[in-house]
């Protein structure tokens, strides 16, 4: 992959030094590099907050009633999960996480649910039922503030950032469906061959 972009960098420098564009191509780069550092920086301040406030869920005890209350959605999905196992805590933390919009932040609750689920799997090279389903609830979560997106389209100077949310909700909760409807097929096809 490295070799691909490497190769295409030199390709658009090349074209720019045969077309007479190389001081315009500088200047764009220059001015991507910084449009990007900038928009690093306001992201990073959007996950910070998100990764605290997440902390501090999980510190209050906000975490064990939000689990509480998705409990009866997760035994369904999750049936093998014991209801306070690690494996379990960690794939709520990542479902609130997806919720709350949190994007980048919710990474690292993603990867810690995979490794607890992984230990419950005994290190087998074939992903189990739940680790699948988890991959698929994780990759099309439903978001209900997706703060992210909201803070691309300010930085970018949208006049309504938040005129998204209600296709948002209509797109994460249709992909939901149709990738949890999915691996449960799979599920039971599985089963009965």
């Amino acid at each position: 992959m490295n070799y691909i972009w490497a190769g295409l960098i030199l390709l658009s420098f090349a074209t720019a030094v045969f077309t007479g564009n190389l001081d315009a191509t500088t200047a764009a780069a220059f001015d991507g590099t910084r449009a990007a550092i900038e928009m690093c920086i306001s992201l990073l301040g959007i996950m910070a907050l998100w990764t605290g406030i997440m902390k501090i869920g999980e510190k209050s005890g906000l975490i064990e009633k939000f689990a509480k209350l998705l409990s009866p959605l997760t035994r369904i999905l999750f049936p093998k999960l014991k209801k306070n196992s690690a494996a379990m805590n960690a794939i709520v933390m990542n479902m609130m996480a997806n919720m709350l919009g949190m994007s980048n932040a919710a990474t690292p609750l993603g990867l810690k649910a995979m490794t607890e689920l992984d230990k419950l799997n005994n290190g087998s090279k074939v992903a189990s039922n739940e680790m699948v389903m988890f991959v698929v609830i994780n990759t099309a979560s439903i978001q209900l503030i997706p703060s992210t997106l909201i803070a691309l389209r300010l930085n970018a100077g949208s006049a309504n950032p938040g005129e998204i949310i209600v296709p948002i909700w209509i797109a994460s909760l249709a992909t939901l469906i149709v990738g949890v409807t999915c691996v449960k097929i799979f599920q039971r096809i599985k089963r009965s061959t």
